[in-house]
């Protein structure tokens, strides 16, 4: 029997100090949850303002001329006319259409910075060197910098006292800012459905960081427990759950994230993987696509669950699912036969052999609130 040697974060030490219950994450060993608790930690970032440790995700530079239109070439997203100091949301496709990670570009002048999941991190880097050699540089930063979430309502007041500067951008805008001398990248986005930001820091200084953000009395550390129960009442897609290289973006209710200048009748329409695909599905529609349900009752309705209709027949399966601490209740996202999207349409969860009823429902579960000026 072989055990898994788990990579650390640079701030394992801190979490361990913390009194964090640690599990293996993506080949990490990162923290679930910390004596606070799940359900209080979740709470506490809707009031008050988290600190997540997610230097497990990948940071890339792309630098060169053309490097714009070069990741344009993997992406349905518009690249080559992203603003300065602002970010996208973005996916990378296969031939089939199927995707292959979601990740967030950003326009920092001179280069493009890139973040993408953890679990996919090493392929993507393989992937960008693949396609776009010759083209533009390709950096990982995977062993040189350390990435902090700090989420919630109060987080521009804190990271405010650092930065002032911080306090004045909206919600996706993107700035290079020193933080305690440590010169960082720094957005106004997060994956809780919080106002909050997201700082790319040197390693060497993250955990000085980390320890001042922690030292403000608004400020609790938040584990990855608490960051799924946020990210699925804001109604936020989890790679390898709720997308795949089984699901397209069509299916997977992301059309909204293929750019205007991308799509079927835009200035620089395809050209990126699985484009005939996608467009033939705009247009035709599709089998099964992820909708948000909420099961009757208290009990959660979890990942893998069948769902089916009154008939008992299998019309389609939860990809995530739990508690919702701000809800109040159970919640969960799931693909269903199209036939069954409609809302407010009464399906069935099977939870031990017994039918459980659902409704669909739109997402976010609960308000989504970042900062928009």
């Amino acid at each position: 029997m072989t055990t898994e040697i788990l990579a650390k974060t640079p701030l394992h030490a801190l979490h361990l100090e913390l009194g964090a219950r640690m599990v293996p994450f993506a080949g990490y060993d990162m923290p679930v949850q910390y004596p606070l608790g799940v359900l209080k930690e979740h709470l506490h970032t809707r009031e008050q303002a988290g600190l997540f440790d997610v230097s497990h995700m990948g940071q890339i530079i792309l630098r060169g001329e053309h490097a714009a239109r070069a990741l344009e070439s993997l992406v349905p997203v518009d690249i080559v006319d992203l603003p300065a100091g602002m970010q996208r949301y973005a996916l990378f496709t296969n031939a089939e259409g199927g995707i292959l990670d979601d990740l967030m570009v950003a326009n920092a002048g001179d280069h493009l910075f890139v973040v993408v999941n953890a679990a996919c991190k090493e392929q993507d880097l393989v992937h960008l060197k693949q396609h776009l050699e010759g083209q533009c540089e390709v950096e990982s930063l995977f062993e040189s910098r350390a990435l902090l979430a700090l989420q919630g309502p109060k987080a521009a007041e804190v990271l405010g006292r650092l930065a002032p500067e911080v306090k004045a951008m909206t919600f996706m805008q993107f700035t290079t800012l020193e933080l305690l001398g440590a010169p960082c990248y720094v957005s106004r986005s997060g994956y809780t459905g919080e106002d909050g930001y997201e700082i790319s820091v040197p390693v060497e200084q993250a955990e000085t960081l980390a320890r001042a953000l922690l030292a403000e009395p608004e400020v609790q550390a938040i584990g990855l427990g608490a960051r799924d129960s946020l990210r699925l009442e804001a109604g936020l897609c989890l790679y390898g759950h709720d997308m795949s290289t089984a699901t397209t973006p069509i299916e997977a209710s992301l059309g909204w994230a293929i750019s205007k200048a991308r799509r079927i009748d835009g200035l620089r329409a395809g050209g990126f993987p699985g484009a005939e695909r996608i467009f033939a599905q705009q247009q035709e529609g599709v089998a099964s696509k992820r909708v948000g349900l909420l099961p009757s009752g208290r009990a959660p309705v979890r990942e893998g669950t069948q769902i089916v209709n009154a008939e008992q027949q299998v019309i389609g399966e939860v990809t995530s699912g739990g508690f919702g601490p701000s809800l109040g209740g159970p919640l969960a996202m799931g693909y269903l036969d199209s036939r069954y999207t409609a809302l407010e349409t009464e399906i069935f969860a099977l939870v031990r052999g017994k039918p459980v009823p659902m409704r669909v429902v739109k997402t976010p579960f609960v308000p989504q609130r970042y900062y928009r000026g």
